[in-house]
């Protein structure tokens, strides 16, 4: 007798059975439930500069809500390419060498559709941001991953050249870090980059934390580490520099010909996307410098407000360097597995995190780790402080 397809189960195809709902909507559903303060999604809560978002008006009000062009509209991609001159001194060229996406994330998914068959291997640093495994799955690829430590999360060399075969096809590298607000030094990404020529492997560098970095670090692009332009696409996005996450504008730039694999996926994904809101990121991306160093001053500010608070209840944190995020340990508290405890820390305290164990394979490496973010009023992380101490060890 034959089986209808509503007795046969999930009809998802296999390879993306372990992806569910994401981490980020539990934990934001879970906030919005108890009315806890949400620490875990990382998304500001205050918009960015007004001369982004009267550009953004202007846009409207001018007509431009139709299709852009594929690529991107003119003038944000001359200034991404200024952009990268400007910070980097990437010469690039706006006509060719740049695409714009909705969002960083699926520039990141194009890429990897783009460029691996299936079988091929993708190696990344975990934990990973939830979306590299699923866009590896996606393409039928292969995940090979090396452990970043808590709490220095240094790399560990014997790990990574295990990571790297004759199957290799890319390596996927985000710096500044999510979630561990790692910044990776030059020394590290010369010796990514030493690898990805060994084994012919393309990078793919997720760098939309560019401009959150503290402390005075210097973010270093791939692109910049000599010998490495010509294998590298760059891939960053409007959204965490100018608190404008829900534009989803988001671009890729590198070598002509990989641009344009990633453009011939792409336009089966979305087609376009964000129409007004591109010649407005246009404009963020020309703002002054002091723009860009007040942005980093302030978050900087933030997460030393939330990281004394964690350290006062009794955790063990690892002071990020970049991003959003602050990574601490609960075990402290009694916890023995940080997902059942961030699951009932809404009710408890109040306060929303997320589990970094489900960012990685070797899930035992973050048992007991929780990811907080920073990018918040200052009023509202003083109260998640005082909420938190309700669970001093």
């Amino acid at each position: 007798m034959t089986r209808s397809l509503r007795d046969m189960g999930s009809p998802l195809v296999q390879r993306m059975q372990g992806f569910g709902s994401t981490i980020f909507a539990e934990m934001s559903g879970l906030a919005n439930e108890h009315g806890a303060l949400n620490l875990g999604q990382g998304f500001p809560d205050t918009d960015g500069p007004q001369e982004v978002l009267d550009a953004a008006k202007a846009a409207i009000d001018g007509g431009r809500n139709q299709y852009p062009p594929g690529a991107g509209v003119p003038e944000l991609l001359d200034a991404i390419a200024v952009h990268q001159k400007r910070f980097y001194g990437l010469e690039i060229d706006p006509g060719s060498e740049v695409l714009v996406t909705v969002g960083a994330t699926e520039a990141i998914a194009a890429t990897i559709l783009a460029l691996c068959e299936p079988g091929d291997e993708v190696v990344t640093f975990e934990p990973y941001y939830d979306s590299y495994a699923a866009s590896i799955a996606l393409a039928g690829a292969v995940r090979r991953t090396s452990v970043l430590r808590f709490p220095d999360f240094a790399i560990d060399e014997e790990s990574l050249r295990a990571a790297f075969s004759s199957r290799t096809r890319l390596v996927l590298l985000n710096t500044p870090h999510n979630p561990t607000g790692k910044v990776f030094t030059r020394a590290e990404l010369e010796l990514i980059a030493d690898l990805a020529r060994e084994y012919d492997a393309w990078v793919v560098t997720d760098e939309v934390y560019e401009h959150l970095v503290f402390d005075g670090l210097e973010h270093v692009p791939m692109a910049t580490v000599p010998g490495m332009a010509e294998r590298t696409l760059t891939i960053s996005s409007a959204g965490k520099t100018f608190s404008t996450t829900g534009w989803k504008v988001g671009w890729v730039s590198g070598p002509a010909e990989a641009v344009a694999a990633v453009r011939t996926v792409k336009q089966f994904l979305t087609y376009v996307g964000s129409g007004p809101f591109q010649p407005a990121i246009a404009v963020g991306l020309g703002l002054d410098d002091s723009v860009y160093a007040g942005l980093s001053r302030s978050l900087s500010a933030k997460r030393d407000v939330l990281v004394a608070a964690l350290r006062d209840i009794g955790l063990s944190v690892s002071m990020p360097s970049g991003t959003y995020f602050v990574i601490a340990d609960v075990a402290p508290l009694g916890a023995t597995d940080a997902l059942t405890w961030c699951r009932e820390l809404p009710a408890r305290a109040g306060v929303a995190g997320v589990p970094v164990s489900v960012f990685h394979d070797d899930v035992d490496a973050a048992r007991t780790l929780v990811r907080f973010a920073f990018c918040k009023e200052d009023a509202v992380l003083r109260e998640a402080a005082q909420r938190l101490s309700t669970l001093r060890a």
